[in-house]
């Protein structure tokens, strides 16, 4: 490489998925004497804006998110929003142009929740999420919710939304009705023994106390009761009840993880290419080993990755193992402070963001950031310091739910997630926070331990150069991920052969992921990345680039000819 420094530390050839076996090689330090070199000045290169078609961005042989593209090109490495962004769509947000809105605004994955519509719905807003991606040059992955057996209420005969007043007299019941017959103030419950389970003068919460009612009386198969906290009731909504300040189990806590529909819904799932199903309200780690076990027998090869979400007393107590076995984790505070005591709410965000990094899984803030702007434009300040301390404390991702979904102001609640992220992570590196925790070894074997030291050091080394990326050459993701692990004060360019690998890096920490095939000859690699980078004005000649790869077992320090 012409004009360039490198530090290279090449390793033992030890063969693993990461590092495949090499012939063997001493370790060395090199270090090039540069020739003579002419820089041709080039003219300044405009933005590209994301209105940029898709056949370009295909026809240069490197795939990448045209937002980020455009992020690169017009605030330069240092401020490319490293948070990522999860949406949920929902009927505000499902049309074609909706959607696109919502990828040129930052979302990285489009969440789909099967509690609510019908899978032919869902497969309409799948769909058209992979034809924006094929078409305009996005790379939004797809993330499907199951719903899980927890009590909720039903559809609310396909209404957005019903308003339960103070003191107004409603009954929840276990019979179905036809919507023509239904009494007015009467919700179905899908849970047959909620009527047995419930005693007068319990408190029934309904999506974690945003609405809360007291039962007054129990006629066979109907529970009336009395609205004492008033709300808006949405369809589906999750229910608690508690007795005496205490949450009510009984023959709930028996129900299954996932049920008889969910295992209908992830067969879809895994029909439609979904890159990660999120299990609601997983108990044991089995759960998720049986799934994974599933859908490798369906689906061969298949690069769904497993979310296991955390809001249940059951998924606390068994929360390491439930991360280690999983493929990232998501905090989903609604449901979560329904069955814990609200103030210990904050306290498990940060232990499940701190345990996530420390075990490399990613994991995703969730419920409630922004509430208010289902209804409002703006949010109120206290929910813009609850997102300022979720990305403060390096959370992977944030999660837009009900206000994507059903809000007002979808747009305007993207566009708050994206800015308090770039402004914090903004004022962390202007502070010099470069991240100092003392990770634990994750690797189970002396091959993969190497991998994960390449990695430390790379960061390191990166940091104390002051380095303007780092790039990286994986082909199954991991040595990425193992990057964004160590949050780095650079960003990390992620190349990598699989579409679909390039979609599952876009939910995690500071990784810009391309779509690139590439040779085990890293200086040809090196090459032919650099001429296409610079042809596409997202690196520049002088630029300190950090290489890393699980082709060629070594740490290089380069200037961008």
């Amino acid at each position: 490489m012409s004009g360039s420094f490198r530090f290279s530390i090449s390793l033992s050839p030890l063969h693993s998925n990461e590092f495949p076996r090499m012939p063997v090689t001493k370790p060395r330090i090199h270090v090039p004497v540069p020739k003579p070199m002419t820089v041709a000045l080039s003219k300044v290169v405009s933005p590209l804006r994301v209105a940029a078609p898709a056949v370009m961005i295909a026809a240069a042989g490197l795939e990448v998110d045209r937002v980020t593209e455009a992020e690169l090109k017009e605030n330069g490495f240092r401020s490319t929003r490293r948070t990522k962004i999860v949406c949920t769509i929902g009927p505000r947000t499902c049309e074609l142009e909706e959607i696109e809105a919502l990828a040129v605004g930052g979302m990285n994955v489009a969440r789909v929740n099967m509690c609510h519509g019908t899978r032919e719905w869902h497969r309409d807003v799948i769909r058209r999420v992979r034809q924006l991606n094929e078409e305009k040059g996005f790379a939004v992955a797809v993330m499907m919710d199951t719903e899980g057996s927890e009590i909720h209420m039903d559809d609310l005969n396909d209404a957005e939304s019903a308003k339960a007043e103070d003191g107004q007299i409603w009954t929840f019941t276990v019979r179905a009705f036809d919507q023509p017959s239904r009494p007015e103030r009467t919700i179905t419950v899908n849970y047959d023994g909620f009527a047995e389970d419930v005693k007068v003068g319990d408190e029934l919460l309904v999506d974690g106390g945003m609405v809360k009612f007291v039962v007054t009386e129990k006629i066979g198969p109907d529970v009336i009761c009395r609205c004492t906290d008033p709300g808006l009731l949405l369809p589906r909504a999750n229910l608690t009840f508690w007795r005496n300040g205490s949450l009510v189990r009984e023959r709930n806590a028996m129900l299954p993880t996932i049920s008889s529909k969910d295992w209908l819904d992830i067969d879809f799932g895994i029909e439609e290419g979904v890159d990660f199903i999120a299990v609601s309200f997983v108990k044991s780690a089995e759960v998720i080993k049986t799934l994974k076990s599933y859908i490798i027998d369906r689906s061969p090869g298949s690069q769904i990755g497993i979310i296991a979400k955390i809001e249940s007393i059951d998924s606390l107590k068994n929360l390491e193992e439930l991360i280690r076995v999983s493929d990232g984790t998501m905090v989903a505070r609604g449901d979560l402070g329904a069955q814990i005591p609200l103030e210990q709410v904050p306290l498990v965000q940060h232990e499940v963001i701190q345990l996530c990094r420390q075990l490399n899984k990613p994991a995703i803030v969730a419920s409630q950031l922004l509430e208010s702007m289902i209804e409002y434009p703006i949010p109120t300040r206290a929910e813009v310091a609850d997102v300022s301390e979720a990305v403060g404390q390096q959370a992977d991702a944030l999660m837009l739910s009900s206000e994507s979904a059903m809000g007002q102001y979808p747009e305007k609640a993207l566009a708050v997630l994206r800015s308090v992220s770039l402004r914090i992570e903004k004022c962390r590196r202007e502070e010099k926070h470069w991240d100092v925790t003392d990770l634990r070894i994750v690797s189970s074997s002396k091959l993969d331990e190497i991998s994960e030291e390449i990695c430390n050091t790379t960061s390191r080394m990166a940091n104390k150069l002051k380095a303007d990326a780092i790039l990286v050459y994986t082909k199954t993701g991991q040595t990425a991920s193992l990057l964004s692990r160590n949050r780095p004060d650079c960003p990390i360019f992620a190349f990598t052969p699989s579409t679909s690998i390039q979609r599952c890096l876009n939910l995690q920490w500071g990784l810009i992921p391309f779509r690139l095939d590439f040779s085990d000859d890293m200086e040809s690699n090196l090459n032919r990345t650099f001429s296409l980078l610079k042809a596409r004005a997202m690196i520049k000649s002088g630029d300190l680039i950090i290489v890393v790869s699980d082709v060629m077992q070594s740490i290089q320090a380069i200037k961008v000819p």
